[in-house]
C-alpha cells in the first residue's frame, strides 16, 4: 500500500472518523434474524423493468459508440458496456478471489480490518456514518498492492490473490482512461487544449489515486427490510463495476420515477458517472444515484474500480462547455478538497461547491 496515500486518506476523512460500529461488519454467518440495527424502511419500490426503458447496454465496438455514451450519460448517468476488452477469464478469477476472501471466518477477516481513519482493508462502507441504520454488506478496499492485508489473511497463500488484484487494477485503469476519452469526445472535446485537464490526470493517476473495492452482500434472513448499500453517488470521475450474474444493483433515473434494477449481462461492466465528471461536464452528465439490495438465496459479490485524478488536480467545468447561455455551475475544486466536502456534506457535496 502506498504510505503517502495512507496519510492523505487519514487527512481527508479526519472530519468523519469511523466509530467501530461503522467499521466492523456483523458476523453474518451467525445472525439468524435481522437485528434492529440493520432494519431499514424502504420507501422506493423498484420499477418494473419490462414496462420502462432499460439501462443502456453499449457495445464499444459499434461505430456510433460516442453518440450512445453521450445519451446514456445525459439521460441516466450509468450504462453497461460489452466488448470492453477485459478477458472473461480475468473477470471469473476476480470473482473467485473475492468470494475466497469473504468466505473466510469473521475472526480471520478482522485481522485485516480497516483502521477508523484508514482507507484500505476489511470493513463496512465508508458511507455508513451518514445513515442511522447499518448495511447488510462487507467490503475490502485496495489501493495498489494488497499484500499488506492479504498476508494477514493468508500468511502462506496470498500471492495469487495479490497477482489477480494488481492485474485487474491495471486493466481497469486502462479501460477507465478509454471511457473518459469517449465521454469527452462525445461532448465535442477532441482538441488537446479542450481536454488539457485530462493529460496530467492520466500521468498522475497511478495505483495510489484509484481504489479497487470488493463488495460482499451475504444471504439475508429478511431482505425486504435490509439495505446492502445505501443510496449514494460516487465521488470519482467514473466507476467501473463488475456485478457478476446476481442482481441487486439499482439506479435512479430521476426522483419521481423510483429505482430501476440493473440486470446483469454476461461479461458486461457497469459504468457509473461520478461527481467529478458531473462537474467537468458542467452538469450535462448525471452523477448517478445508486444502491444495492440483498436477497435470501444467494451470496452476491461485486467489484468496483473508482477512477480518480491526482489529489491536487483542479477540476472545474470545461471551458468549451461554458457560454452566455451555459454559465459555469461549479467553482474549481481539487480532488482532495472535494473528498473533504463529501466527507462533511455527503449528498449535498455538489451543492456546497455550486456557484
Amino acid at each position: 500500500m502506498n504510505p503517502t496515500m495512507n496519510s492523505i486518506s487519514s487527512e481527508t476523512f479526519k472530519t468523519t472518523p469511523s466509530h467501530p460500529e461503522h467499521t466492523i461488519p456483523l458476523d453474518f454467518t451467525n445472525v439468524p434474524k435481522l437485528p434492529d440495527s440493520h432494519a431499514w424502511t424502504l420507501p422506493h419500490q423498484p420499477i418494473d423493468p419490462f414496462t420502462q426503458e432499460p439501462l443502456p447496454i453499449i457495445d464499444l465496438a459499434k461505430p456510433d459508440v460516442s453518440k450512445l455514451v453521450r445519451h446514456a450519460c445525459e439521460e441516466w448517468g450509468a450504462f453497461q458496456i460489452t466488448n470492453h476488452g477485459i478477458p472473461i477469464c480475468l473477470l471469473n478469477e476476480i470473482e473467485y478471489q473475492t468470494r475466497r476472501l469473504f468466505s473466510l471466518p469473521a475472526e480471520s477477516k478482522l485481522l485485516a480490518v480497516r483502521s477508523p481513519e484508514g482507507f484500505t482493508g476489511y470493513g463496512l462502507a465508508r458511507i455508513s456514518p451518514f445513515f442511522s441504520k447499518l448495511m447488510w454488506s462487507e467490503g475490502f478496499s485496495i489501493i495498489g498492492s494488497p499484500v499488506e492485508h492479504a498476508s494477514q489473511l493468508w500468511p502462506e497463500d496470498h500471492a495469487k490473490f495479490c497477482e489477480v488484484m494488481e492485474q485487474f487494477q491495471e486493466e481497469m485503469k486502462a479501460l477507465s482512461e478509454k471511457m473518459v476519452a469517449i465521454m469527452l469526445s462525445s461532448l465535442g472535446l477532441t482538441h488537446e487544449e479542450d481536454v488539457k485537464w485530462f493529460e496530467p490526470m492520466k500521468e498522475g493517476c497511478d495505483q495510489s489515486t484509484c481504489v479497487l473495492q470488493l463488495n460482499s452482500y451475504p444471504v439475508c434472513p429478511d431482505p425486504g427490510r435490509a439495505m446492502g448499500l445505501a443510496p449514494h453517488t460516487d465521488s470519482s470521475v467514473l466507476t467501473l463495476l463488475y456485478q457478476g450474474n446476481i442482481s441487486g444493483l439499482q439506479v435512479q433515473r430521476d426522483d419521481a420515477a423510483g429505482w430501476m434494477p440493473v440486470e446483469p449481462v454476461e461479461g458486461a461492466l457497469v459504468v457509473n458517472v461520478g461527481d467529478l465528471m458531473h462537474i467537468v461536464s458542467n452538469g450535462r452528465f448525471k452523477s448517478v444515484l445508486h444502491r444495492a439490495l440483498v436477497n435470501n438465496e444467494h451470496h452476491r459479490v461485486s467489484t468496483a474500480y473508482f477512477y480518480g485524478p491526482p489529489r491536487d488536480a483542479k477540476v472545474s467545468p470545461l471551458r468549451k462547455l461554458i457560454d452566455r447561455d451555459h454559465p459555469p455551475l461549479y467553482r474549481p475544486v481539487t480532488w482532495k478538497d472535494y473528498l473533504e466536502a463529501k466527507s462533511k456534506h455527503f449528498s449535498k457535496a455538489l451543492e456546497s461547491i455550486r456557484l
